[in-house]
């Protein structure tokens, strides 16, 4: 689906993000937008030890990182309608590392109107190249009664 339009929305539709290669690169240019200079994202030799029963085997993406390209997809898709993003909750399930490359994508999980709005839930996951879910979670639309046909 490659814009939103309340009317004809229902469930089961997707909504498709972009590709995004990750790299070490990528990772730091986060750090420096975030502030966030946590040896998990910069320090190789710190990521070479282990944390409880996990090794993550070098720097890891920031995971901030799934959640702004879920957004970017949601907002690329929704804001041509009017449509509004209104709540976003995911977890992260696996560690993103340089050189896979992410792509966040949507389904839509039900529409509802109200007295005052309309609202759309969508699910929505951050899969690797290898088909593997880095991230998931669900997130909620509000199109006004006032917002474009699409």
């Amino acid at each position: 689906m490659t814009t939103a339009n309340f009317e004809s929305l229902k469930a089961g539709d997707t909504i498709d993000g972009p590709a995004f290669a990750v790299s070490r690169e990528s990772i730091r240019l986060f750090c420096d937008a975030s502030l966030d200079y946590n040896p998990l994202h910069l320090d190789d030799n710190y990521m070479k030890g282990d944390f409880g029963k996990t090794n993550f085997g070098g720097i890891i993406m920031h995971g901030m990182n799934n959640f702004g390209l879920i957004s970017r997809m949601l907002t690329d898709w929704a804001l041509p309608a009017g449509a509004i993003h209104r709540r976003l909750e995911t977890r992260w399930l696996k560690p993103v590392k340089p050189g896979d490359t992410i792509r966040p994508a949507g389904t839509i999980k039900a529409k509802q109107t109200t007295a005052k709005s309309r609202w759309v839930l969508v699910d929505v996951a951050v899969q690797n190249q290898r088909g593997e879910t880095v991230a998931a979670g669900e997130a909620m639309l509000e199109f006004p009664p006032n917002a474009k046909a699409g």
